[in-house]
């Protein structure tokens, strides 16, 4: 057996797949884990949640963005396309890249040295000559994400602190990341309410009964742990 894949198997084996933990015995593992089996890089804590909704079925969308109080421990360049009066405001607010008709001719051009987008109103209909080049990177601005808004120096400093973005994928699933394995049990913790309670708000009016059905930890390279959901409200 590789070293990679030994190292998975003895990582699993601090978690009891039968049981359901709170969210202090999660992170108590996730000290064990951090503790016995270092990877090369700081590893990622995802949270997994499966949800009692059909994503076939468009009454049953579930998408949305939150801010993490704690942020996300990476780095982001933001681009904000908005009106030339306004460019100096998106680059006093901190933007990595800012522009008006320009800019949208640049990305038509190929450019894309940025993670997330956002716009000001006034701009959508010039960014729907884009559509194609932003939306399949994921990187179309959207109101229900945060990322089409006036208040320019709010969003880029939501999307520069660290901003999860949902949306359902098949079987139901929802998965974002919520921290690194370095981070403090609070910064953990804070991030994983802020993003429970943002996909618990999301719920689809037509969703009557069963919304929440099952919710994981887990981390890049080990282990996942089933969490119970009345310890992350409590």
């Amino acid at each position: 057996m590789k070293k990679n894949g030994k190292r998975i198997v003895n990582a699993r084996k601090l978690v009891d797949e039968n049981m359901t933990y709170s969210l202090d015995q999660a992170m108590e593992v996730l000290n064990s884990y951090a503790a016995q089996f270092k990877a090369k890089f700081d590893e990622a804590v995802d949270i997994v949640l499966k949800l009692g909704v059909d994503p076939k079925d468009t009454n049953n969308m579930v998408r949305g963005a939150v801010a993490m109080p704690y942020g996300l421990g990476k780095t982001v360049r933001v681009a904000v396309l908005t009106k030339a009066e306004r460019v100096k405001e998106a680059k006093e607010a901190g933007a990595d890249v800012y522009g008006a008709d320009e800019l949208i001719e640049e990305i038509k051009g190929g450019r894309l040295d940025f993670d997330v987008c956002i716009a000001t109103p006034d701009m959508m209909s010039s960014i729907s000559k884009i559509g194609k080049i932003l939306g399949p990177k994921g990187l179309m601005p959207n109101p229900k994400l945060g990322t089409v808004s006036e208040d320019i120096t709010a969003a880029v400093k939501a999307a520069k602190f660290g901003q999860a973005e949902f949306k359902i994928e098949k079987a139901g699933i929802i998965h974002a990341a919520v921290g690194k394995l370095s981070f403090e049990q609070k910064a953990i913790k804070g991030n994983i309410k802020a993003f429970y309670d943002a996909v618990m708000a999301a719920k689809p009016a037509s969703v009557k009964n069963n919304y929440m059905k099952g919710i994981y930890l887990s981390t890049s390279q080990g282990i996942s742990i089933k969490l119970d959901a009345s310890s992350i409200v409590g």
